[in-house]
This record gives structure tokens, C-alpha cells and sequence, in this order.
């Protein structure tokens, strides 16, 4: 049984004619025919395209079926580019290395904090967190002074310049260090008063909330971390599985810092309840 296939184009769709004997149409089984067709033309004259049939294959000698074509033949070809192994590896390091040097300013934070916190005994850091209006800029306190400590009660304030030695003594007044400074005209001399234990209680309680603050900050710096590790997952960069390792390590380095941070208090804890 001999098939020809000629075909005409119209719209968005080709139609193509078989030229089959009708008895072979009317033997073959009707699912066979009907299955996945448009429709079937038994010679039947309704447009030009069946004109095109009888002109070609003879009158009520052929059927046809309309098949859907994509006529955008001039569709732009793009290219995709996609990411190199070490590349990949780079922003995993990137990523991971922004997160440590966040974490690490957050310990200085809370190092300065609490140096910031006075306690039963003098030391120059409690003055760390003092800043002078020198000359319409405000410097902090060690960068245009010298600082030091004759004993464990007092601290010696001498700066570089003599002319800001009122500026000095204004800022430390405005400070939260609760002391008095005595200025004699070329040094600044401060008495560390001892603490009640009422006022250790109080200083406890602002460092453990410091303490806290500094907790969450990290918890809050690992988080942003593992969402730079999802979103490199879903550019396809890095599997399920390694999203979960990486959050895993994420996670111990986030325990260490806690940890470092429990350490910083425990230690400032037992200076402030030292007599």
C-alpha cells in the first residue's frame, strides 16, 4: 500500500495527506484511526486545501490530519555559562570567611563592653569608651592622652596636649564612670571609689545582658551564612547535601565563639564580685 505525503501550511499548523484506498480506511480499526488525529477528511470538499487534495490525488481518495508546528524559526540561541569548581569554592570560602570576621568583631564588641564596665579595681581600659571633643572632632580619650595606673585605686591622666585638659575632664564627668576627676593643671587623677554590693548586683546584670546581646548576634551572623549556602543551592551550585555539611561546620564554629563569649563573662563576672 503506497503513501504519499504532500502537505500544505496554514497558520500554525501543516496539514498532510495520506492517499489510502477508502476500503483500507474503512478496514482499519477505529481506535487505530482515531488515536492522537485532529480529524479525518473522507474526501470531503471544504476548503481550499481539500481543492489541493482532489487536485492532486483524485475526489474521495485521501484523509488528512492537522499537526501543530512551531513556524518561530528565527529564535535567538543563547549560551549558559555555568560556574567552575573553583569558583564554587571561592564563594563558599568567601562566605564562610565574612561570617569569622563577623564573629570576631562581635567578641571585640563585647571585649570593649565590658572593659567599659567599671570595676572594684582601676585599669586604663575603663576609660576605652571616653571621647573628647578635641578641637570640634570628638577623639577617643587614649588617642590624645597617656594613661596609667600608680596603684589599684587610682588612675593618672596626662595628655599630649595641656590645652584640652578641661575637655578632658568634661567628658569623663559626662561618662558613666561614676568618678570624680581632679585636674591640677597638667595631669588628671581619678580615685576609684570601691563598689557596694548593690552596685555589683546592677553591673552584673548589664554585663550578663551584654553577654546575651553578643549571643544572639552570632547566632543571628551563622543564619545569614546558611542563607548565602541555600542560595548558592538553588543556583544549582551546591547539592542538598552539601549545604547540610557546611551548616554542620557553620554550626562549630558558632558553639566556639558561644563559648568564647561564656569565657569573657565568666571572667568579667568574677572581677566585678572580686572585694
Amino acid at each position: 500500500m503506497a503513501i504519499a505525503f504532500p502537505y500544505a501550511v496554514a497558520g500554525n499548523s501543516v496539514t498532510v495527506r495520506w492517499n489510502l484506498p477508502r476500503a483500507s480506511l474503512l478496514r482499519t480499526p477505529v481506535a487505530a484511526r482515531d488515536k492522537g488525529y485532529t480529524k479525518f477528511l473522507w474526501g470531503c470538499a471544504l476548503s481550499s486545501s481539500s481543492n489541493y487534495g482532489k487536485s492532486l490525488l483524485g475526489p474521495r481518495n485521501f484523509f488528512e490530519r492537522s499537526i501543530p508546528v512551531n513556524r518561530n524559526t528565527n529564535r535567538r540561541m543563547g549560551f549558559c555559562r555555568c560556574a567552575t569548581i573553583e569558583e564554587i569554592e571561592a564563594e563558599k570560602s568567601m562566605i564562610e570567611s565574612e561570617a569569622k570576621d563577623r564573629m570576631e568583631k562581635t567578641i571585640e564588641t563585647i571585649r570593649g563592653n565590658f572593659n567599659a564596665v567599671r570595676t572594684g579595681r582601676a585599669s586604663p581600659a575603663m576609660l576605652d569608651r571616653v571621647e573628647v571633643e578635641y578641637y570640634g572632632t570628638p577623639v577617643s580619650l587614649k588617642s590624645i592622652a597617656q594613661i596609667s595606673t600608680p596603684d589599684g585605686s587610682s588612675l593618672l591622666v596626662q595628655p599630649f596636649d595641656k590645652s584640652c585638659l578641661k575637655d578632658i575632664e568634661k567628658a569623663i564627668v559626662k561618662s558613666d564612670l561614676d568618678v570624680t576627676p581632679n585636674n591640677d593643671g597638667e595631669v588628671i587623677r581619678l580615685n576609684i571609689p570601691p563598689l557596694t554590693s548593690e552596685r555589683r548586683k546592677d553591673l552584673l546584670k548589664i554585663v550578663a545582658k551584654q553577654a546575651e546581646e553578643g549571643k544572639v548576634a552570632i547566632r543571628n551572623i551563622r543564619r545569614d551564612a546558611i542563607k548565602a549556602y541555600e542560595k548558592l543551592e538553588k543556583e544549582k551550585k551546591l547539592s542538598e547535601d552539601n549545604v547540610k555539611d557546611l551548616s554542620s561546620d557553620l554550626q562549630k564554629v558558632t558553639d566556639g565563639y558561644v563559648k568564647k563569649i561564656d569565657s569573657i563573662y565568666k571572667q568579667k563576672e568574677k572581677e566585678l564580685m572580686t572585694v
